[in-house]
């Protein structure tokens, strides 16, 4: 099967994600990289020694918040020919287009300020294609090693028109780009870059929280902090900062950053605020979101809806329902004193924590059980204690009575939503189906439903496994004029799969793009690449998979793994392995441990047990170490290869872990953050098992049954007594041994008696005490 195929050689530029360009599955991606851009030049001509720090056009950051003429630079500069003049003469009237078109008719590269500008004005533009033009100019500066003829103003709005079409990881290069080769972007360019890293998967946030150092740092460096007036943070920046610490559940960070926006000049709004009450959630202090709303009210900030849509956010994610309807039944009443709501919400919570504690606790003393109490749970609830202190010091000495709303908030389809996936989420379909019906009869039409209350009715009858009630939702939503988008129909392609109705699945995805106009996206494809797998269809998955990047949709990290598991599944890891390598390749997917997995998984499926073991290797050469899974796999992959002489250092390697484990929670501490500890799971430590005492490994199946032991996972004795009846029972029973032979299985004879003891068969350690160190004369 040719799964690859052959690379097209007729585009200089690599194919960007959502930009039409098709991108056929290739062996190797010709990708922007922005790494090392050469310093600005100086008059003559020549690379400056000391970075050049380019300052934005005069006026306030206010004043250029929809003004283009705010972010492009003048320049003096003489062109020196014709065709330069004609195209700065187009820009300079908004031409943009037809500046295009004579830039592409164009034999000579044009000077910096027609490049700068035309950069600009195509990234202002806000389309994909224009984007794309924008990137494709870079493209060939980078390759003719001219980089230098673009300004910070043409490189600020590339970062900020890349953000805002979702390109993270290029507008995040075109920054940390920027900041080498000497320039400060503007303030708003680089948020936009923060922002989407706050909320991005992986290890977004912390690249985020990364970024904005970085730039802070060279910020702090000049005296005049005039100089770099807009590059300073401003209050939206650091909000961006703070909601990734949020979604980290870093509650001294966030503290950290949230005392420095005082430096800064920085005054904290409401956005803050509601990042503040994610805060609380990420880190389970539901008690406190309320003095948030009080902390907001009393410092005179506007409360705004967003905040409320915050809280029953907060709540619904927190499983509390009835306080999430509480809040919605006091705006639906027209409430101010929303605060006092919450205290009574929190007192009864609390009366029910400590019944449920003092309930636990006399059931524990009944048991005999310890309570598991650690002296560092002490510590990090007192550093908890210290940084909620400061954010929140309402919270220590509450007011004796809750401040009111400056006004009511009536509820939007927005918060009945949010409510509605509280009971999809608890399986509460009938809930659901009536919150819609209450929503449809609102005289307000701010809480009439729309499609995300549309789709979110059509998940929990997904999640119910009832598909033709779903399909009927999309057809009342036809019906009523609100259109169906693209998560609407990609929860439906789900369910189809789950259900392995891939025919279904495959004409919804037809009828999304034919009848309703909406063209699939990565996400559509990985569900549907999904469901081949779910019905042992790899060649299926693969046209799925090549269907997408012939679209011009970029496979994200899900995609790969996804079909590397239709390959490792149907026992053909070599092509599950070439499609590793070609994720490998890929400069926007980010490499993780599951990739890695599944590759393993793919050879130990069929016993090869070498070709998995140098997958292992290659992992640890490149930074990750193996976890349960694994492992898991390796175990199964020794099982199938009847090789137990591997599960003795597969084991080995395992309880080394184990003890890395057992140092930490000893000492409190790691001296070696790699390999992290191993907390091994009942499948693992049950398969090794089953090996040793098929091979007669009594010793060390006795060592692995104790570590399930610790580890609080019951061994299946039951299964190994009947392995060692049908298959030992015989052992050391010879009488024609020689002597040498029966003095070189003593210890063996000894764990074999040793397990037989375990095991309650008949033994000669019956009665008596045994261990399994060697026998004292």
């Amino acid at each position: 099967m040719n799964i690859l195929p052959p690379p097209s050689s007729s585009s200089s530029f690599p194919p960007y994600p959502n930009s039409g360009t098709p991108a056929a599955f290739t062996l190797s991606h010709n990708t922007i990289s922005l790494c090392s851009i050469n310093p600005p030049l100086t008059a003559a001509n020549r690379p400056s020694r000391r970075p050049t720090f380019v300052r934005f056009s005069s006026g306030t950051a206010n004043s250029s918040a929809g003004d283009l003429s705010s972010f492009l630079g003048s320049s003096s500069e003489p062109y020196s020919t014709h065709n330069d003049q004609e195209l700065l003469s187009l820009l300079r009237n908004r031409k943009t287009d037809e500046a295009w078109a004579k830039y592409v008719q164009s034999t000579h590269l044009p000077g910096p300020t027609c490049l700068s500008r035309l950069v600009s004005q195509l990234s202002y533009q806000s389309k994909p294609d224009s984007l794309t033009r924008a990137q494709s100019i870079l493209t060939r500066l980078r390759n003719e090693r001219q980089l230098h003829r673009l300004d910070a103003n043409s490189l600020g709005l590339l970062a900020m028109a890349a953000a805002k079409s979702g390109q993270t990881l290029y507008a995040v290069s075109v920054i940390k780009s920027m900041i080498r080769s000497g320039y400060l972007p503007h303030v708003k360019a680089w948020t936009a870059a923060v922002a989407n890293l706050s909320s991005a998967g992986d290890d977004g946030p912390e690249e985020s929280i990364k970024l904005f150092t970085a730039i802070t740092r060279r910020v702090r460096r000049f005296a005049d902090q005039s100089l770099v007036a807009q590059s300073r943070p401003d209050t939206a920046a650091f909000n961006a900062v703070l909601n990734a610490c949020a979604n980290l559940g870093d509650a001294e960070k966030f503290s950290k950053l949230f005392d420095e926006m005082s430096e800064w000049d920085c005054e904290s709004d409401v956005l803050t605020y509601n990042v503040m009450i994610k805060l609380c959630a990420r880190v389970n202090r539901k008690e406190l979101i309320v003095f948030v709303l009080e902390r907001i009210v009393e410092k005179g900030i506007k409360v705004c809806m967003t905040t409320m849509h915050s809280l029953v956010a907060a709540y619904v994610g927190f499983g509390d329902l009835r306080t999430a309807e509480r809040i919605v039944q006091a705006m639906r009443e027209k409430r101010r004193d929303l605060c006092k709501v919450l205290r009574e919400c929190n007192i009864e919570d609390l009366k029910e924590k400590e019944e449920e504690e003092a309930e636990d606790d006399e059931d524990a003393f009944e048991d005999g059980e310890d309570s598991g109490y650690s002296p560092r749970d002490e510590v990090n609830e007192e550093v908890f204690e210290d940084v909620f202190k400061k954010l929140l010091p309402n919270s220590v000495t509450p007011s004796d009575k809750p401040p009111l709303l400056p006004r009511v908030f009536a509820p939007d389809s927005r918060i009945y939503t949010t409510l509605m996936k509280g009971y999809m989420k608890n399986g509460r379909v009938a809930d659901t189906a009536r919150m819609l019906e209450a929503m449809r009869r609102q005289d307000d039409s701010k809480s009439h439903p729309d499609e995300v209350t549309y789709t979110t009715v059509v998940s929990a009858f997904v999640k119910a496994g009832l598909m033709d009630r779903a399909r009927q939702v999309l057809g009342e939503m036809a019906r009523m004029g609100v259109p169906a988008n693209r998560i609407t129909y990609n929860v439906l392609l789900k369910g189809y799969c789950k259900q392995l109705q891939i025919d279904k699945a495959e004409d919804l995805l037809r009828e999304m793009a034919e009848d309703a106009g909406i063209e699939p996206d990565v996400v559509s494809y990985n569900i549907i690449i999904d469901g081949c797998i779910l019905i042992d269809d790899s060649a299926g998955a693969l046209s799925f998979f090549n269907e997408m990047r012939t679209k011009g949709i970029a496979p994200t990290k899900i995609s790969y793994t996804t079909l590397m598991k239709a390959f490792a599944m149907s026992g053909q890891p070599k092509l599950a392995n070439r499609v590793f390598d070609e994720m490998m390749r890929d400069p926007r997917v980010k490499v993780d441990l599951i990739a890695w997995n599944m590759l393993v998984e793919g050879y130990c499926r069929l016993g090869l047990i070498e070709d998995a073991k140098r997958v292992v290797s290659r992992m640890k050469e490149n930074g990750f170490y193996p976890n349960v899974a694994t492992y898991g796999s390796l175990a199964n992959g020794v099982s199938l290869a009847r090789k137990p002489g591997e599960a003795l250092l597969l084991w080995k390697e395992i309880k080394e872990r184990c003890e890395v484990k057992k140092r930490e929670e000893s000492e409190g501490h790691s001296t070696d953050p790699s390999p992290s500890m191993l907390k091994p799971d009942e499948g693992l430590l049950d398969m090794l098992a089953d090996i040793c005492v098929r091979a007669a490994f009594f010793k060390k199946a006795l060592e692995i049954i104790a570590c399930m032991e610790e580890n609080g996972i019951p061994p299946n004795k039951t299964k190994y007594k009947k392995i060692y009846v049908e298959m030992h029972s015989r052992m050391f029973t010879s009488k024609h041994a020689s002597q040498a032979r029966v003095e070189r299985r003593v210890e063996r004879k000894r764990a074999a008696e040793a397990f037989k003891f375990w095991l309650g068969l008949p033994n000669s350690y019956y009665g008596s005490e045994w261990k399994l160190g060697p026998r004292e004369d």
